[in-house]
């Protein structure tokens, strides 16, 4: 097998899904693509496919094939380019007005018109609802929202934000027919109507997506070159599962999440017929706390977890050359970024860390349960949350267990605050280093976590976000991660690569998927691939 590195400009991205098992009817036409993401139905996200509540990689993999944002992101990274619609642009001097004209003649898979008053109701529609997701926090400096015949549409920002148009890039600002989608609530299951590339034939079993069949929408207008007819997404338990269907050739290509163990093996294997391509990525894992909770209220405890924390330890055992040791919330590769908690704690240290507890006079050990997902993130997980448990226990200074949760319970339960630590993921919603920040710190973050800093939410960000050249803004981003470092609300881990394993009779596999873990299955073709 060989591997092939793949290197891409810039990314845009998001928060991690679920995963489950499928064991559904194996669809043999068509391109099949297979998962460990999955998609549940449940009682507490009962309408996983609505863009006005959908916030995690894999449902936002199925709403850019099949929901029409204003813009979107090139194939190889870059400026943002027109989607729906014809062109975009500030229109004055302040950043605070953006205008957006449609494409001429622009229809739903449907066939029903797609008009600026269905961008205006898809906006509105997604900030009104403010799902618990915390989505709709990515529209939060819209004012409001104008049209101007049935092809232009107009935004008032309350403030300047340089962001914005990255923003109209995100499936929360796809735009759906209000005949379909009701205003006042969110569309439960898993259909899914829009002016996308493709038309989606959802395969339920169980209240479980286990197959989407992507079918070339012959109505499409847009930015993006269709090269199939047909491409099939298919959920797996895990990445041997997932392994094995690609050995027996029940599928094409798998991409995330394949294990650290699978992907070397993979990678040192001479079998030409398949190939693994490695791609930079800007996937983060990092530590959240209850900032409320008695055991870490105390900031000093927080601290002397990232005082003992060996992040180098953590990613050569668990993640080998697949990651690296991350000390921002804003990885390299990002404009802004600062190695923040370095330049806090440099190296682990178990008696700075026993300093700082004495100090603040907190009662060690502390007894601690970090919590983590058991089908969220992949099959490395638990490994590594059992070494974070031994090098905090390891200290002397904490008496740590540790909990597995599936995800649809998991996400729902550290939403109300159940957890007071717990492992999460993060993948950028766009490639900008405000999207590393306010998601976690702003007002209506997406963890609800119950830390606030005056500063960072009513002067950093704001004032960051007004600066249009995003190199100038550096000064103050690295202000809100150093306050981060200092208070520690989270505590970043590490940064991962990405990899995707795909039999040689696909093309069009290089960009098939970008640094944010974003499929682009228009992109794949039948034929022997280079």
């Amino acid at each position: 097998m060989n591997r092939k590195p793949v290197a891409f400009l810039a990314v845009a991205g998001l928060l991690i899904p679920a995963l489950t098992s499928c064991d559904g009817p194996l669809i043999t036409d068509g391109i099949v693509v297979g998962t460990t993401d999955a998609f549940t139905a449940s009682k507490d996200a009962p309408a996983p496919l609505d863009p006005a509540f959908a916030y995690d990689v894999g449902t936002w993999n199925i709403l850019r094939q099949t929901v029409q944002t204003l813009l979107i992101q090139p194939r190889g990274g870059g400026d943002l380019v027109p989607e729906a619609a014809q062109s975009c642009g500030f229109t004055d001097l302040l950043n605070e007005r953006y205008a957006c004209t449609l494409r001429k003649d622009l229809k739903f898979a449907n066939g029903d018109p797609v008009t600026a008053g269905d961008v205006k109701y898809s906006i509105d529609r997604a900030r009104a609802l403010k799902a618990d997701s915390g989505v709709f926090a990515l529209l939060s400096t819209i004012d409001t929202v104008e049209t101007q015949g049935d092809d232009e549409v107009i935004f008032h920002l309350k403030a300047a934000d340089a962001t914005f148009p990255f923003k109209l890039s995100t499936p929360v600002a796809g735009i759906v027919d209000s005949d379909i989608y009701a205003n006042d609530k969110l569309r439960d299951g898993f259909e899914v109507d829009g002016s996308g590339p493709y038309t989606l034939k959802a395969e339920v079993e169980d209240d479980k997506l286990v197959s989407a069949v992507f079918t070339k929408n012959p109505t499409y207008q847009g930015s993006l070159k269709v090269n199939n007819d047909k491409v099939v997404l298919r959920s797996f338990q895990d990445s041997d599962a997932m392994g094995a269907a690609l050995d027996k050739g029940d599928i094409d290509l798998m991409t995330r999440t394949m294990s650290p163990e699978q992907i070397q093996k993979l990678s040192a294997d001479s079998d030409d017929k398949v190939d693994v391509l490695e791609m930079s990525g800007l996937e983060i894992r990092y530590l959240a706390f209850n900032t409320n909770a008695p055991t870490v209220k105390s900031k000093a405890v927080r601290q002397a977890m990232a005082q003992v924390i060996d992040r180098g330890e953590l990613v050569s055992k668990v993640y080998r050359s697949q990651a690296e040791p991350l000390y921002s919330l804003v990885p390299p590769g990002i404009a802004g970024h600062s190695n923040s908690f370095f330049n806090k704690y440099g190296d682990p240290d178990t008696g700075k860390a026993k300093s700082m507890m004495e100090r603040a006079g907190v009662t060690t050990p502390v007894k601690l349960t970090l919590h983590y997902t058991t089908d969220h993130y992949g099959s490395a997980t638990k490994e590594e949350f059992e070494l974070l448990k031994k090098q905090l226990n390891d200290s002397g200074l904490f008496d740590v267990d540790i909990k597995g949760t599936p995800w649809a319970t998991f996400r729902p339960a550290e939403q109300k605050g159940a957890y007071d630590v717990y492992g999460m993921g993060w993948f950028p919603d766009f490639p900008d280093a405000d999207n590393y920040l306010a998601p976690f710190l702003d007002k209506d973050n997406f963890l609800g976590s119950p830390y606030t800093n005056t500063a960072i939410r009513s002067i950093l960000i704001p004032d960051s976000r007004r600066v249009a050249d995003r190199i100038l803004a550096s000064p103050m981003l690295t202000h809100i991660q150093d306050i981060v470092a200092d208070d520690v609300p989270v505590l970043p881990l590490w940064q991962g690569n990405q990899y995707v394993a795909v039999s040689d009779t696909v093309t069009g596999t290089a960009y098939v998927l970008n640094s944010s873990s974003t499929l682009q299955l228009g992109e794949l073709g039948r034929g022997v691939s280079d």
